[in-house]
């Protein structure tokens, strides 16, 4: 039915009208628009993330290519249109498959879940589920896909643990395997790109929630991340680099907030409701390796902290860590779902009033860390998902032992300025 419609207007004329300035190749480079540039096109000095880009430079970095996309619902244009449904529309591009992470291609199953292999019904391709699969796996997928050409196109949430991010190493190096190619048409991260914060990974503790030994909060957005993993850890697991290229954004700097970007805003998971959420996230996530609610349930998850039994002297004590650009309110709730479902319980509620000074992880290390000192009950979930989380034991142990807050931050600094060396030589946007 798509495709009938389609057939009455110009389809050319249709997707240009979601584009914005010509797209650059694998540096993504700016150049000018070319004249007679189509009406319709966003307004300058907006953000333009990559599949705008990509579809005013008419689907270059694609000719030819029998094309798989992986996406989830945050795939969409500056209009709101889903790239899947808007590349499926457009002769220009082979549209063959799609491959679905947490949470689904549509994104219909909660967290730790996925929507299986099925038939798209809007567009009838044929839908591969990646979650959880890696190595052989997706591998096997790939192959079995028919694609050549791999596009990676989802809204990032900008923590280490989310799992987006691995869904796209593994990707990468099931396509180095297989001998595909791999294009990632970026997005702003939601947290801002100023700096890295928190612990690297220790490959110890490597899991789906961290591969590689990357900060916490990486700073980066999925192209500078896709171009780091493919300089430092793609070719050690897979024999080789992969074929990438990426399709930057224009108007996107590294100090810009999703709010100053004038992109919506599509939840990329159903805990994810707000770019307020992705802004804490990377430190309050913490509380799910507790016996805490880390807000889930409620319409402010990783805002919102709390169990019972807790009080307003946990908002005071963190008050008195002085943490730079957040206050802590005393707040009461009811979670609908997970952790404490149906029943009221206290805690505290996270007001940032100072992005640029804010450090979501030392945040969420002084909440833990206040959380034990005024509440009893205070737990570690007893698989130890912290460590997962944090990359290593050593924030658990520390906090068990009575570490304040400074002294669990220096004990990650050799560590992150390591890193933050290395995060430089991928950095692609001022």
């Amino acid at each position: 039915m798509l495709r009938s419609l389609e057939s009455k207007v110009s389809r050319r004329g249709l997707i240009a009208a979601t584009a914005g300035t010509m797209a650059a190749g694998t540096a993504g480079m700016a150049t000018a628009a070319p004249a007679g540039a189509p009406t319709g096109a966003p307004p300058q000095g907006r953000v333009r993330i990559g599949f705008e880009r990509m579809v005013a430079d008419g689907y270059r970095v694609l000719g030819g290519r029998r094309v798989g996309v992986v996406t989830n619902p945050t795939g969409v244009t500056a209009g709101v249109r889903h790239i899947v449904d808007v590349m499926h529309a457009d002769d220009r591009v082979n549209l063959t498959a799609v491959f679905g992470p947490e949470h689904g291609f549509r994104g219909t199953a909660q967290a730790g879940g996925s929507e299986g292999r099925t038939e798209d019904p809007a567009t009838g391709l044929p839908v591969y589920d990646t979650y959880l699969k890696s190595g052989q796996a997706l591998v096997d997928i790939f192959r079995e896909s028919g694609v050549d050409t791999v596009v990676f196109d989802i809204q990032d949430a900008g923590a280490r643990f989310y799992t987006y991010i691995w869904t796209l190493y593994d990707c990468m190096v099931a396509a180095a395997v297989t001998g595909k190619r791999f294009v990632v048409l970026d997005r702003p991260n939601p947290a801002g790109g100023r700096g890295a914060y928190g612990p690297v990974l220790d490959k110890a503790y490597a899991t789906f929630v961290g591969r590689e030994p990357i900060a916490q909060a990486h700073g980066m957005t999925v192209a500078e991340l896709a171009r780091l993993y493919n300089g430092e850890f793609v070719k050690k697991a897979a024999g080789r680099a992969v074929e990438l290229e990426t399709v930057e954004m224009s108007g996107w700097r590294r100090g810009d907030f999703f709010d100053g970007t004038g992109l919506p805003w599509v939840p990329p998971s159903p805990n994810m409701p707000t770019p307020d959420t992705a802004l804490v996230y990377s430190g309050t996530c913490l509380f799910e390796g507790t016996n805490l609610s880390e807000g889930r349930g409620t319409t402010r998850p990783f805002e919102l902290l709390g169990a019972e039994g807790v009080d307003r002297r946990w908002a005071e004590a963190a008050n008195a860590l002085e943490l730079p650009g957040v206050r802590f309110r005393e707040a009461y709730f009811a979670p609908t779902f997970s952790k404490f479902q149906g029943r009221t319980i206290g805690g505290v509620q996270l007001h940032v009033h100072d992005r640029e000074s804010f450090d979501p992880v030392r945040t969420g290390i002084g909440l833990l860390v206040t959380a034990k000192k005024v509440w009893s009950g205070f737990a570690w979930r007893e698989d130890h998902w912290i460590d997962k989380l944090t990359g290593s034991a050593g924030v658990r142990t520390m906090i068990d032992k009575g570490a304040g807050t400074d002294e669990v931050v220096a004990a990650w600094q050799d560590g992150l300025a390591a890193f933050r060396a290395v995060r430089r030589r991928y950095l692609r946007y001022r």
